[in-house]
């Protein structure tokens, strides 16, 4: 009985054909990592953070700070005193001039339309003063609703 030869026909030559499979798995693999952190590289936000030692749950008043405060009809104060905008401008800069590190801290009634506080910080960033601070009062219950039309 005869079953079959079990060797090639042609002999002992090698094999010479490129098994390309392997490289074709391989690059497919790099292609879909390049894919997906190729946006990431992008998009990636350069941040230099503040250190923080154990007790960086404590807040601490800045060394130096001033108050400016807008109520719900647009009304600037200085520390509890009204100003116009040319009186706040000439105080931001004598505040500039003296000391750039002083700290603004903004309060503004949840009336006042969002342009007029970004007035309020392109006037300070254009004096010099880049710390600014929003306050605001702790919530204490379910969060409330936008008003229509703001």
């Amino acid at each position: 009985m005869s079953f079959g030869r079990l060797e090639k026909p042609g002999g002992n030559q090698p094999i010479s054909d490129i098994n390309v499979t392997p490289l074709v798995d391989v690059m497919l693999v790099l292609l879909v990592i390049f894919i997906i952190t190729a946006p990431l590289m992008s998009s990636r936000l350069e941040l230099e953070l503040p250190k923080a030692e154990d007790k960086a749950a404590q807040v601490e008043e800045p060394e130096a700070f001033v108050s400016i405060s807008v109520d719900a009809q647009g009304q600037v104060y200085w520390d509890e005193q009204p100003v116009d905008a040319a009186a706040l401008q000439q105080r931001l800069e004598e505040i500039a001039r003296r000391d750039p590190e002083t700290e603004l801290q903004l309060r503004a009634d949840t009336a006042v339309p969002y342009g007029r506080m970004v007035q309020l910080i392109g006037m300070a960033q254009a004096v010099g003063l880049s710390r600014i601070g929003f306050v605001a009062d702790p919530a204490t219950g379910a969060p409330t609703a936008p008003a229509p039309g703001r």
